[in-house]
């Protein structure tokens, strides 16, 4: 039991994070609680949630597939040293464009904002091998064993971290839009040193083995 909180609350934070810096989902989340309401930015924001979920299913799978294989555990440390370093490289060249960049954003009529949301979400290629990465990192401290509840918990917790920060950015936008460009510079600069903290512990996990 005791570990299943420990695999909420990490797999929370790192979901939550990596939905704060200011991007197509949540700006178009904002966009649609604006121009629609909130409730229609709501049901938009559980469509993204609902596709997360379904991508960290299978990011779950695919980790749990290749753990089968007790040659490839080695390899998996690897993957999820690239998986870190790209993260932690990618975050912190984002964190240093100070540029505005004008910001995509789709037509989001009310009777399909939850589908819409499935699939913007869907577009995002990172987000699997982000949840590929974390699982095995998190198989690798012994936070989640491939077990039906494990599995369950990792995938609610990917989706209750994205849809708290999609709920926020619905409800509060207003309040942050005039420091969109601070906050997404800090937001990233945390993401890039969290990946660092996890990129460290997996070299050491690799070493002590």
């Amino acid at each position: 039991m005791e570990h299943l909180l420990i695999l909420f609350f990490a797999t929370f934070s790192a979901a939550f994070m990596a939905t704060v810096p200011p991007g197509l989902l949540n700006m178009n989340a904002a966009k649609v609680s604006v121009e629609k309401g909130k409730l229609n930015g709501i049901i938009f924001s559980l469509g993204v949630s609902t596709m997360i979920m379904l991508q960290a299913v299978i990011a779950v799978y695919i980790s749990k597939y290749l753990h089968r294989n007790p040659e490839v555990v080695e390899a998996l440390l690897k993957i999820a040293v690239l998986v870190f370093a790209f993260f932690a490289i990618y975050f912190f060249m984002v964190a240093r464009r100070n540029l505005k960049k004008k910001r995509k954003e789709v037509a989001i009529s009310k009777r399909n904002s939850f589908f819409k949301g499935m699939l913007l979400a869907a577009l995002n290629l990172l987000t699997i091998p982000y949840y590929s990465g974390l699982n095995i990192m998190w198989n690798a401290t012994g936070w989640i064993k491939f077990e039906v509840w494990d599995i369950v918990i990792f995938v609610l917790a990917a989706g209750c971290g994205t849809f708290s920060v999609l709920y926020m950015y619905t409800i509060y936008f207003n309040k942050l839009e005039n420091k969109t460009d601070r906050f997404s510079k800090n937001s990233n600069y945390i993401l890039s040193a969290l990946m660092v903290v996890l990129l460290l512990i997996t070299i050491y996990r690799i070493l002590d083995r």
